[in-house]
């Protein structure tokens, strides 16, 4: 008998976003500020008990696809076997650095376990996370998080209020790995005090600022990005003088972000920006609290909702 669930997959923006120094692994030191917004991605998943088959149709050729990745490991690690069917219809929009990959890939890790009656404890889908991609693992959390080293060690901030955004997705691709080459950080034993001192400011800011304030948020991607796509600093700069604050570019690009203090601003910019761009690649969008998070995957998972604990647990789980 088949088993089936809708989920729903949202973005992420970076708050701010500092690059530090290159380590030993070949990763970089980050220090940045995750927050989920209520663009999403939506995953319908069909289990049937029999032979391990794994298929998925998506609106999008996705090569590599991180569902597939994320319910190999799953069934590997439950011992469970049987066909899995997932359809995917993309939203958000592919290499803009809103994370919507590893939103997939988090959504399989905590929906997949409970659809074969397997659940697996957190720690074991943070490990299984950080291995899928260093954005996986803020996605089992949600809401607003400090993310350090790769960004896989995560902390729990004061959520923002749900207040109102644009996402501006110009369709310009932006390897990440081209990024962080032409960032060109050095192996060093540690970032400039400067640097530290000015990101924990930002996070005081952040978790005390009323809407509008302006927080000194800064991504080290921008300045390397914008060098070589000058369109993404013009849009940057239309975000500020329709009332952005702050208007930043999310990861290592190519999208952008503007955090308006009320509605009617936001539906202004969103209408302005309608004006140049196509309906696909203007999203009008609210910051997504941790509460809200949990919630919403709660109910898709039909799990208990006065449960304290957190991730979902399935009632009827053995």
């Amino acid at each position: 008998m088949a088993a089936r669930l809708r989920l729903r997959s949202f973005a992420k923006i970076n708050l701010d976003l500092r690059v530090l120094n290159k380590r030993p692994d070949g990763y970089h030191d980050l220090r940045t500020i995750f927050q989920t917004v209520s663009l999403a991605d939506t995953i319908d998943v069909e289990y049937r008990p029999g032979r391990s088959r794994i298929e998925i149709k998506s609106s999008l050729n996705i090569p590599d696809n991180l569902i597939v990745r994320a319910a190999d490991i799953v069934m590997k690690t439950t011992g469970r076997t049987g066909r899995l069917g997932f359809v995917l219809q993309k939203r958000i929009p592919l290499g803009g650095g809103l994370g919507g990959g590893s939103s997939n890939a988090a959504a399989v890790l905590l929906a997949l376990p409970l659809l074969l009656r397997k659940p697996l404890p957190m720690e074991k889908l943070m490990e299984l996370a950080a291995g899928l991609g260093s954005d996986v693992p803020f996605f089992l959390l949600g809401g607003t998080a400090l993310g350090l080293g790769r960004g896989t060690e995560l902390y729990p901030l004061p959520d923002i209020p749900a207040q109102p955004a644009v996402l501006i997705a110009p369709g310009i691709h932006m390897s990440t790995a081209e990024a962080y080459a032409e960032l060109d950080r050095e192996s060093t034993n540690g970032p400039p005090a400067s640097t530290i001192n000015s990101f924990q400011s930002v996070a005081w800011q952040i978790a005390n600022a009323a809407p509008g304030e302006d927080w000194g948020s800064v991504n080290d991607f921008e300045n390397v990005v914008f060098g070589l796509h000058p369109q993404l600093k013009s849009i940057k700069g239309k975000l500020l003088r329709l009332g952005a604050r702050p208007a930043l570019m999310s990861g290592s690009g190519s999208s952008l972000f503007g955090i308006f203090p009320n509605r009617e601003l936001r539906d202004r910019a969103v209408e302005s920006f309608r004006k140049e761009f196509a309906k696909d690649k203007v999203y009008s969008v609210t910051m997504v609290s941790r509460a809200r998070y949990r919630t919403l995957w709660r109910r898709q998972l039909a799990a208990p909702m006065d449960s304290k604990v957190w991730q979902p647990q399935d009632r009827y789980a053995r």
